[in-house]
């Protein structure tokens, strides 16, 4: 049939002995390109095959213009927020495909769809058994798309990491954080686990700030400085109002928190660094001292030898020179006083 018509064009185009001469060849080639493969029930040919990788191929293509255009243009113009027209976009695409895949297999197979039905039926058999990760993963990510508990844009913290979501897909979502690295998530671990979505529901979102002062200072001049710290950082509410709370009177502090609220929840970290600047500073003009743990050690037997810079370098017993010199001085021996430890987690004398 399509020599034939080969023939007939060659004819027309005045080529019919260029033709005549290529003609086995052709033939040949045509033969080949047809000839039916059997695999099972399925009948194929390298015809067949190419047309179904062709009709994938315009599948992807189509669904992948289709999505942005729904989420550029359609739902854009329809005033749909940016997390509606992302998941609109991507069941867009993932139906097309979906439907593209299955013509392709009907075309290159002549595959009945009820087959196919029934392979995937059998093949989910297997998933549940050797990809049941994967599958959680696949339906965690369907779950995220329709019930939508985390859309793109929002600001989430999900164990130690932080930061803004990228994309959604169907196995995993990735986030950006702050330095710029993308940290990919397996969608079933952002359904099961717990997380934190600064940009669900109500925008705004308290900031708690926690303080030890020292116990001699005062609790009213406290307070007062705790609030003006608050005033005038960039995206601090003024309604509702900071506020400070007594926490605990404990044994070496008085504890304090600071409440303040934004409606720009991702900038949390920022807004947090901004106000300890300022407590700081104000701290140190008012007279103010934070709290720090002291620890007293009483050295009931021998003796504790440091350095020039109050490191400790040796203890023992008191013998020979050194004991008289205890005796002579007023300080019993072996009843020292020591009164912290110093940054690198050593002993450090207390002061005469």
């Amino acid at each position: 049939m399509i020599v034939a018509e080969i023939n007939s064009v060659a004819v027309i185009l005045g080529i019919r002995e260029f033709w005549q001469s290529w003609k086995g060849v052709f033939s040949r080639v045509a033969g080949y390109l047809a000839h039916q493969f059997k695999v099972g029930n399925a009948e194929f040919s390298v015809t067949t095959l190419t047309g179904g990788l062709i009709i994938l191929f315009l599948a992807v293509t189509l669904s992948r213009t289709l999505s942005r255009l729904i989420e550029r243009q359609i739902t854009k113009k329809a005033y749909l927020e940016p997390g509606l027209r992302y998941t609109l976009a991507r069941l867009t695409q993932y139906v097309i495909i979906a439907l593209g895949a299955l013509w392709a297999l009907k075309f290159s197979f002549s595959i009945d769809l009820t087959s196919i039905a029934v392979l995937f039926t059998a093949l989910s058999v297997g998933i549940g058994f050797g990809l049941r990760d994967i599958a959680s993963d696949l339906a965690g990510g369907f779950i995220l798309l329709f019930e939508r508990p985390v859309r793109v844009g929002d600001r989430i913290t999900i164990g130690k990491d932080e930061g803004d979501v990228q994309s959604i897909n169907l196995r995993t979502t990735i986030i950006m954080t702050n330095n710029r690295i993308s940290i990919i998530v397996p969608n079933s671990k952002m359904v099961k686990d717990r997380l934190i979505n600064w940009s669900y529901g109500d925008p705004r979102a308290r900031i708690a700030i926690p303080l030890k002062v020292d116990t001699t200072c005062d609790v009213q001049l406290v307070t007062k400085t705790l609030l003006q710290a608050a005033e005038g950082i960039d995206n601090v509410l003024e309604d509702p109002a900071p506020k400070v709370q007594f926490m605990d009177l404990a044994d070496w502090s008085n504890d304090f928190r600071l409440l303040v609220w934004t409606n720009r929840p991702r900038r949390h970290v920022q807004i947090r660094s901004d106000i300890n600047y300022r407590i700081e500073k104000l701290f140190s003009e008012a007279g103010l001292k934070t709290a720090f743990p002291l620890t007293q050690v009483r050295i009931r037997d021998g003796v504790l030898q440091f350095d020039p810079g109050g490191k400790l370098i040796a203890k023992g017993k008191a013998s020979g020179d050194e004991a008289e010199k205890l005796e002579s001085s007023d300080e019993p021996a072996g009843t020292g006083e020591v009164d912290s430890y110093n940054d690198d987690g050593d002993v450090s004398a207390a002061d005469d």
